[in-house]
């Protein structure tokens, strides 16, 4: 090992600062492209069924196959209370601020974190 970082040159390690320095503005730059929004998006069968302020709480009561799931927003943080489905994952996934819960059997996607304009520009987390 002593050998190893004995044999590196100059070059070598302005390389490896160059590649640390890259790698923690990609963090930085990441965390912007996936910033928190202020809407929910509730899609039932591919078609968006409500678009809800993120900041204001509520329960939302949504059909699906297998009957109603009621969808609460407390506090900027989104979470399915109650679920008829059988593994009943969408209400294991607890509270989240951003990123999506989906509920297979129901044909319920939630998605956090989306905003109007986003939409209508077309700006996703990989674009920017």
């Amino acid at each position: 090992m002593k050998e190893t970082i004995k044999n590196t040159t100059l070059a070598d390690r302005l390389l490896f600062l160059l590649l640390i320095s890259l790698s923690v503005a990609g963090i930085f730059i990441s965390r912007d492209a996936l910033s928190q929004g202020s809407e929910v998006v509730i899609e039932v069968d591919g078609k968006p069924a409500y678009t809800l302020p993120l900041y204001e709480d509520r329960l939302v009561s949504v059909g699906g196959s297998y009957g109603d799931t009621l969808i609460e927003i407390k506090e900027k943080k989104v979470r399915v209370r109650e679920a008829h489905c059988p593994n009943q994952i969408c209400v294991k996934e607890g509270w989240i601020s951003k990123g999506v819960i989906v509920c297979l059997p129901n044909k319920l996607i939630i998605i956090v974190g989306g905003s109007k304009k986003d939409e209508q520009l077309g700006i996703d987390a990989i674009t920017g």
